[in-house]
Parts: C-alpha cells; sequence; structure tokens
C-alpha cells in the first residue's frame, strides 16, 4: 500500500517529519518498507511568453525567439512549427532536465548553447518532452491567462515534491487499504482532527435510481448495504492534473477522468 504525504494531508494536518511518520506509523502496527523522497519533476520549468519569431538565418526548419521569462528575455532557437507570438509556453531554463521518462534514464540537462551558429538559452518544450500528454507535433501550448515566471509544477496544480511511504498491511485491518483509513489511526494517536470531505448529494428533480437500475445483495452477511446512484451529463476526457498527480504518484496510471475517479474514492475510502 502506497501513500503520498501530499495526499494524505488532505485528511489530516500532520506537522511531523517523515521519519517521525514513519515511526508513529510502526507503533500502530504498520509496517513502513520504505520512504521515498520525490523531488518536483518540472524543477526549472516556468511559463514563458514568446515576444518574437524569426527564421533562423541558417536553418530552414529552425526559428530564432525572444521570450519573456518572468524575470528578462532570453534568447530560444525552436523547430516547432505551432506557436506565435503571444503564446505562453513551457520554458526549461539552463542547468535543469527534462523529467526522465523512464527511472534508469540519466537526466538531460539543458545547457546554454549553439544552433547551427546561433545562441539559444533554454529550451521551450513540447507536451510529450514533460510527459504530459502524446502529442509530439509541437509545443504545448498553455492558457492565455498563465504569468510568465510561474513554475511549471504551480501552473498545473501540481505539488513540488512529495513524500511516498510503502506500507505492509495485514489481512485482519482491511480499514488499512485507503487514505482516510491511514489518516483515521493516525489522528487517534496523535489527537488530531480527522477531515473526512463532506459529500453534497441534492435531492429531487431527478428520477430514483430505483426506477432506472436494481441492486440484489446475494450474500447479505458479507455486505449487509449496497447502494446506487445514477450520474448523468458526463463527459469521458482527460483527468485534471490534481487528479492525475494523485494517482500517479502511488502508481495508478491515468486513464480518462471516470476511471480516474473512481480510483481516486476507491484509495480514499477503501471502497470500489
Amino acid at each position: 500500500m502506497k501513500i503520498s504525504l501530499n495526499w494524505l494531508k488532505q485528511y489530516i494536518d500532520i506537522d511531523l517529519s517523515p521519519d517521525q511518520i514513519a515511526g508513529e506509523l510502526t507503533m500502530l502496527g504498520l509496517e513502513v518498507e520504505s520512504i521515498d523522497h520525490q523531488t518536483d519533476p518540472f524543477d526549472g520549468i516556468v511559463v514563458a511568453r514568446v515576444e518574437s519569431r524569426e527564421q533562423h538565418p541558417d536553418a530552414d526548419k529552425l526559428s530564432v525567439c525572444q521570450v519573456f521569462d518572468g524575470q528578462g528575455t532570453r534568447q530560444i532557437v525552436c523547430g516547432a512549427r505551432n506557436f506565435s507570438p503571444g503564446d505562453k509556453v513551457p520554458l526549461i531554463l539552463p542547468g535543469h532536465s527534462l523529467p526522465p521518462k523512464n527511472e534508469d534514464d540519466k537526466p538531460f540537462v539543458i545547457k546554454v548553447g549553439k544552433l547551427r551558429g546561433v545562441e539559444s538559452q533554454g529550451m521551450m518544450c513540447s507536451g510529450t518532452e514533460l510527459g504530459l500528454t502524446d502529442d509530439s507535433a509541437g509545443l504545448m501550448i498553455l492558457d492565455a491567462q498563465a504569468e510568465p515566471g510561474t513554475p511549471l509544477s504551480k501552473f498545473l496544480g501540481r505539488s513540488s515534491g512529495d513524500v511516498i511511504f510503502d506500507l505492509e498491511t495485514t489481512p485482519n485491518r482491511p480499514d488499512w487499504n485507503s487514505f482516510i483509513g491511514i489518516a483515521r489511526e493516525l489522528s487517534a494517536k496523535l489527537n488530531l482532527p480527522l477531515k473526512v470531505p463532506a459529500t453534497d448529494l441534492p435531492d429531487g428533480g431527478e428520477p430514483s435510481a430505483s426506477g432506472l437500475v436494481d441492486v440484489r445483495i446475494d450474500a447479505p452477511e458479507l455486505c449487509p448495504r449496497y447502494s446506487a446512484r445514477i450520474v448523468r451529463n458526463v463527459k469521458v476526457g482527460p483527468s485534471p492534473s490534481w487528479l492525475v498527480e494523485r494517482l500517479e504518484s502511488i502508481g495508478i496510471r491515468s486513464i480518462n477522468n471516470v476511471v480516474d475517479v473512481t480510483n481516486f474514492v476507491m484509495m480514499e475510502t477503501g471502497q470500489p
């Protein structure tokens, strides 16, 4: 059972170090197999605004751009074609590396260098290079309201780092197979309030689920109650970045918003 500290803090205001939390979990009977300190995969990548774009003097497929990074203007040589002056794009600053595609990959560090004789002071990125999309047709164009200089992690609503606990749970404690279950244990142990998300299920205006679906419990001694609710006007599509981050932090791949929110609730409550 993998637990993200950032995700856990949604349910309990815990201000202990990762090692102290591991000690508390151990005293509760939860074996901590490992603690993984994760850094920001987008460190050194900021929102930037393209100020101008001109043809490279010695390369037909390259452009020479002036780009504002929130602090100043820097020159970037770029091969993409899908952008115009005024567009907001991710910019990786010199000295920083692209997120690795695989754990064994060596970091690809961006340096100030020359491309066909013209200096380039960073790199504008595609969604594929950042591991965010499969679209490699050009640069990742960000929202027009994005503020230049904003760290990409902050713009995406992602955390700048996390700590992942790998826990060994026991079969007699299925309540430990959820974030709320772990938070409840720590809440009791540390005398801290437990913050369970409120659910707002308004009544009226919709047909009763009983008129559209039947629920039959074949083993009431194992499952005394099961309920169903109809959800309408759902459009299947990509999940918001915060949801993708939550799931990926514990090793669950994002599929789409419907699958992802189902997995999210399962990990949150322990109920599939």
